[in-house]
This record gives C-alpha cells, sequence and structure tokens, in this order.
C-alpha cells in the first residue's frame, strides 16, 4: 500500500509521527511541503474530506502573522489560496493512506488506521 506522509522536516509533531511510523515498520513516502510545494489538488481533496477550517492552521505562526483583511471572509477557496501561497499555514502531519486521510498525530489513530 501507498502512503504519502506531507508536512515539514523540522516540525515536532512531524518527527512524532515519522517515529511513530518507521518503530512500526511502516513504510511510506515523506513529501516535504515547504521545500518541494502542495499542489490545489490535494489541498482540495483534503478540504473536501476534512473540511478546510482543519486543513488550515490557524495557531500557527504564519497564520496569526497575516494582516487582518487576509484573515476577513474566509472560505474555503480563500483558505486553499493562502495554504498555496504558505504552505507552512497546513496542518501537519497529512497522511495519505490512500482511500483516506489522516490530519495531525494520535498515536492511538494512527494505530487504528494505519497498522
Amino acid at each position: 500500500m501507498s502512503r504519502t506522509l506531507y508536512g515539514i522536516k523540522a516540525c515536532d509533531t512531524m518527527k512524532k509521527a515519522r517515529t511513530w511510523l518507521d518503530q512500526h515498520a511502516v513504510s511510506y513516502v515523506f513529501h516535504d511541503y515547504k521545500a518541494a510545494g502542495i499542489d490545489r489538488g490535494n489541498l482540495q481533496k483534503w478540504c473536501n474530506e476534512h473540511g478546510w477550517e482543519t486543513i488550515l492552521n490557524r495557531a500557527g505562526t504564519t497564520f496569526r502573522k497575516l494582516d487582518d483583511a487576509q484573515k476577513a471572509d474566509l472560505d474555503q477557496n480563500k483558505a486553499i489560496e493562502l495554504m498555496l501561497a504558505q504552505p507552512s499555514m497546513i496542518k501537519r502531519p497529512v497522511l495519505d493512506l490512500g482511500d483516506k486521510t489522516l490530519i495531525g498525530f494520535k498515536a492511538e489513530r494512527y494505530a487504528t488506521d494505519v497498522v
């Protein structure tokens, strides 16, 4: 089964997810969307599956540094544009299992849905 882990290399939550996957011998490909970017198709898919409110990381410094006009009147299209311009605003990790994706890292959820 092909799995792709999307995120940013230096993120602490990403490190926890990668460690968990490695310790459980789960094969995956890592896609660093800060270095390699992210495409609209994946963002659209994730937003449709989970809702843009889940995918957009409003707690991060990148989002908080935006001016009020950029934060105003958010909807899915505007959120996707923000995340395309600044991939750091995407919640992480995103683990694509093929038939579904997992957003964020919780060991219990990975144990249930990944292995």
